[in-house]
């Protein structure tokens, strides 16, 4: 009997351990396959639960991820397009109720390559609480004046020395009121969000590739603190309103995609370099005029615009696609 006793208590703590993988999880909400929010700028992705492993991806702020797998102080992830890594538990906080985090009500997407988010709407007082990447996801609060129609039960009649108008809270001109998926509530400015954005036409992606020129390279890099080829290309694609795979390989056999010769290619075509069509190590997006604009390590790791017809470029050509 005791020594029954005793292995159910490790059990019970070994469980226990495993709830704990994610901050604002309980027991019984947390499961494997379940929906997680990223509460970090940008979650590096790792091949194995060590930072000392590769980074494989990322994951930005405010993306609902999968869980897969959880491992003391690691939990295996899988992204909206099927990519899969490990990340630290505490950038991770676990969705308990809903489809997950800004998937209904108004929500706004960053627009500037980077956003703050600060405590009040106010740039000079404190420091700012987060600074988030471009494209990041963020629940707008309502702002009451405008939710009015739908509160009839306010008194129609104002307090002495009061209008209805100032009676209700209303946001300051030039922010947004947001909701965090910490449950915390913060303030952006207006003009570092899009909300409902509609997908770009070619020359549209052509501008937001350039709008990136001189950030810097980064091996797994996803997001606009920095990108490595295939995570800029993906963006650029994901822009145009296309979800592609993560890896230059990946995108060159994708079946959103078709061959296109050299001396027919049209500007938001996807070009692919390597030894040979089957070793494909690095992806580009052609731009027009004989020029292409890639995340790249050659000669100023940033992204830049490259002519085609420059070594190595030329030689390492191996395959061009467009977006069907």
């Amino acid at each position: 009997m005791r020594t029954y006793r005793r292995h159910y208590r490790l059990a019970t703590l070994a469980l226990l351990a495993l709830l704990i993988c994610v901050p604002g999880a309980v027991p019984g909400a947390f499961a494997t396959n379940s929906t997680q929010i990223v509460v970090v700028p940008v979650a590096n992705m790792y091949s194995h639960p060590s930072d000392q492993s590769d980074v494989v991806s990322q994951a930005i702020y405010g993306s609902n991820v999968t869980l897969l797998t959880a491992r003391g102080e690691w939990c295996r992830i899988q992204t909206a397009d099927h990519y899969k890594g490990w990340v630290p538990s505490r950038h991770l906080r676990l969705v308990q109720s809903g489809a997950g985090y800004a998937t209904t009500g108004v929500v706004v997407q960053v627009e500037s390559l980077f956003a703050n988010l600060y405590r009040e709407p106010d740039v000079t007082r404190h420091k700012p609480i987060l600074t988030i990447p471009f494209e990041a996801h963020l629940e707008v609060i309502p702002d009451e004046k405008d939710d009015k129609e739908e509160k009839t039960e306010r008194a129609t009649t104002p307090k002495k020395g009061t209008t209805k108008d100032t009676e209700m809270k209303t946001t300051p001109e030039g922010w947004l009121q947001v909701r965090l998926p910490d449950k915390r509530s913060a303030w952006i400015q207006s003009a570092d969000v899009v909300p409902d954005p509609k997908p770009l036409s070619i020359p549209e992606s052509i501008e937001l590739a350039k709008r990136f020129l001189g950030l810097p390279y980064l091996w797994g890099g996803s997001s606009s603190f920095g990108f490595d080829c295939s995570g800029f290309t993906q963006i650029l694609l994901r822009a145009r309103g296309f979800n592609m795979p993560r890896d230059a390989d990946q995108q060159a056999v994708w079946t959103g995609v078709v061959p296109v010769d050299r001396k027919d290619l049209q500007p938001g075509d996807l070009l692919f370099f390597g030894s040979s069509p089957r070793n494909i190590t690095h992806t580009a997006m052609y731009i027009g005029d004989g020029q292409f604009i890639q995340a790249t390590t050659n000669g100023h790791p940033v992204v830049q615009i490259s002519p085609l017809d420059d070594e190595p470029w030329t030689r390492l050509l191996v395959a061009s696609r467009r977006v069907k």
